[in-house]
């Protein structure tokens, strides 16, 4: 007889171990795909040629995907069936990556900005005239015509970059039902104090999808955007350069791959299993993690009392009692403020995570495809270290909600130390004349665009709208070929080099060339070693902060009440993706664009992407932004830990009563039961942890 009763409680084990392993499977995926999107940021913003704003508003398509359909697929999906739910989004998230990459099979090939037109059909003795060949360019940047322009963005197709916002919020709506459905489904039918542990190796292994995005978007941003369609031997710009573009659009083909096979097992779990060792736990104790007794002492009476009565019910039946759950679920004060503590620690997370490839680009010098790799290789490994540290020390030291708010606190401190310290550690601006320093032998300039012209190259008339930068061998970079005067060019291609140019001073040193390459020139050396203490700091602050991730959502999972636990999830990710994930990279970018110096230019003219930032007030808006935000992050997490300990202390307290008034029942049954009443009404009040 125990052989059979064991052949189902296998079964059963074998099927919710199935279902962990094809949710840690999703969760590698979609975080592949959400870490690839951060990771072609800078391509898509380079190859649409559109500001940091607008890139913002196409990063938050995806969230606001998710806030179309979190509330209904969280609340319906959890009376139905849950497993087909998450497979059915996959499909849809594989769609919306497809429809990412199309673009570039409907757009011409890539075509970047240059100052002039580099002879790569020459041998490498013909010349060519930098400082003369520009006489038209400025009346033609000044006069431009409205038709040709429109007939121009038309046959380039510059407003592509539609299918990339429409297939990222594609992508949001087929994630939604991954987190509410496939979280609250392995908590229903796994051990309790199991949960803590099984969270942290789904999150753990998401965290190796983002290392794969980062990795694949390190690679591909050195891979050129038109591979396989045109020479690149006529390509006269390296990956390093701010005009390149990598081939952002294979990653998504490769990630609607993978999510697709994802999706596959869904189809084959059942809608319910039996919990998971429920025979074994009806005489041992639970530890304190579980949410059995802790959870029952910290919630109302009224939401146990039918905890286990499962009926079937209606269409009609559960949008009725949509919104009085809602009103339930909110009236909950404890779960309100993790809300709100949540809700401004994404805002700080989204922005910096969004703009980081960025800020290590213009504040430290570094390609966009080594800021990818490192973040990919370093922050990342870091953070599901984290998780995972985090999940342990709940599980050994058996944390109830009071030690896992313990944990999380601390890791938001010790994260916000990090963070502060980072910003002592930073390079000085790229010296570009006529931007960020003087033209040598020339008065001290201001940021402006006019001051790219000088005595030195006023003779030239050059575009001052064109980013084609050549670095001199004194180390100073310069706008274009004729910004820094230069006279005749030798080479071809990427090898091209300019001489006799008349704006690099050579009177500190008489026998100094007066030539210059094509290419931005590299930081100083006491800058690459600022960037490795950077770096330090940021990998110690993600294995720090992720160490209060799992911690943080035991806490959310224990304030709530189990007949309210997928819409609780669900509107949790609707509340902070919608404004936790929506608005960051948007006023992000509008605050950071307000920080260039040099903007590129379209095209078909206008205003494009931005070439060159001003290093110190970038810094200076990136970090105080994010540290402000986590500073505030930490002040809520304060106000939560003591709203937490009153509600434990009154709670226990509350209990004692009980049970001295049960102990005196057989004497006064009638004032028993009155109190007890009362003490009901005082939990409908206000529903607590």
């Amino acid at each position: 007889m125990s052989v059979e009763s064991k052949k189902p409680q296998e079964a059963c084990c074998s099927k919710l171990k199935l279902f962990l392993v094809s949710l840690a499977f999703m969760y590698f995926a979609k975080a592949f795909g959400g870490a690839y999107m951060k990771s072609s940021i800078t391509q898509i913003e380079r190859r649409f040629d559109i500001p940091s704003s607008l890139i913002g508003v196409i990063d938050g398509s995806f969230e606001m995907g998710n806030l179309l359909v979190i509330a209904f697929v969280s609340y319906f999906g959890a009376k139905l069936h849950r497993p087909r739910l998450i497979g059915i989004g996959c499909l849809v998230m594989a769609t919306g990556s497809f429809i990412v990459a199309l673009p570039h099979f409907l757009q011409g090939p890539y075509k970047y900005e240059t100052s002039m037109s580099h002879n790569t059909e020459a041998n490498s003795t013909e010349s060519i005239l930098p400082c003369l060949s520009n006489h038209n360019l400025t009346e033609k940047d000044e006069t431009p015509d409205i038709a040709a322009i429109q007939a121009c963005e038309k046959a380039v197709g510059s407003s592509m970059w539609i299918y990339v916002f429409l297939g990222n919020m594609l992508r949001g709506i087929g994630e939604t039902p991954s987190m509410p459905l496939g979280v609250s489904y392995l908590d229903d039918f796994s051990r309790q104090e199991n949960t803590p542990f099984y969270l942290a190796c789904i999150y753990t292994t998401g965290m190796l999808g983002p290392m794969v995005g980062f990795m694949l978007g390190s690679y591909l941003a050195k891979t050129y955007v038109d591979i396989g369609f045109v020479d690149l031997d006529s390509i006269t710009i390296t990956y390093k350069d701010s005009r390149w573009v990598g081939a952002w659009w294979l990653g998504f083909i490769v990630n609607g791959t993978v999510i697709l096979l994802s999706s596959i097992p869904f189809f084959f779990l059942p809608k319910s299993l039996p919990k998971q060792g429920e025979e074994e736990e009806g005489g041992k104790k639970s530890t304190e993690l579980a949410s059995g007794p802790e959870q029952q002492s910290f919630l109302p009476d009224e939401t146990q009392d039918g905890e286990d009565k499962e009926k079937i019910v209606t269409f009609k039946e559960m949008v009725k009692d949509f919104v009085p759950s809602l009103k339930r679920l909110f009236r909950n004060s404890i779960y309100t403020m993790i809300i709100l503590t949540n809700l401004v620690a994404v805002n700080g997370f989204v922005g910096m995570i969004t703009f980081k490839p960025k800020f290590m680009e213009q504040i430290y010098g570094q390609a966009a495809s080594r800021a990818n790799f490192l973040i990919g290789i370093m922050n990342l490994p870091a953070v599901a270290l984290g998780f995972i540290t985090g999940g342990f020390i709940l599980k050994r030291f058996k944390l109830g909600v009071v030690g896992a708010a313990r944990v999380s606190i601390s890791a938001s401190l010790g994260a916000f130390c990090m963070l502060s310290l980072q910003g002592f550690f930073h390079c000085d601006n790229a010296e570009v004349a006529g931007l960020t320093v003087a033209y040598q032998g020339y008065p001290q300039v201001s940021y402006h665009h006019s001051t790219l012209l000088s005595p030195c190259n006023m003779g030239c008339s050059c575009s001052m709208k064109h980013w084609d930068p050549v670095c001199a061998y004194n180390g100073m970079t310069y706008a274009s070929p004729c910004l820094a005067g230069c006279q005749i060019s030798t080479g071809m291609g990427k090898a091209m080099v300019f001489h006799n140019c008349t704006c690099i001073d050579t009177s500190t040193s008489p026998a100094a060339n007066m030539s210059a390459v094509l290419g931005q020139c590299p930081r100083r050396t006491e800058c690459d070693d600022k960037f490795k203490i950077y770096m330090a700091l940021s990998v110690l602050g993600a294995f720090i902060s992720a160490c209060g991730g799992t911690p943080g959502y035991i806490v959310l999972l224990r304030s709530i009440q189990p007949d309210l636990k997928s819409l609780a999830l669900g509107m949790q990710t609707l509340i902070v993706r919608t404004l936790g994930g929506i608005p960051p990279p948007i006023y992000f970018g509008a605050l950071i664009d307000r920080t260039c110096l040099k903007w590129g230019t379209k095209q078909c003219g206008g205003r494009g992407a931005c070439r060159l930032y001003d290093s110190n007030a970038f810094r200076m808006t990136f970090l105080g932004l994010v540290t402000g935000l986590y500073f505030l992050t930490n002040v809520l997490w304060g106000i939560l830990y003591v709203k937490i300990i009153k509600r434990q202390k009154k709670l226990a307290l509350r209990n004692q009563a009980k049970d001295n008034k049960v102990e005196g029942n057989t004497q006064n049954n009638g004032h028993a039961n009155i109190s007890i009443s009362t003490n009901k009404e005082e939990d409908n009040k206000e529903s607590s942890i």
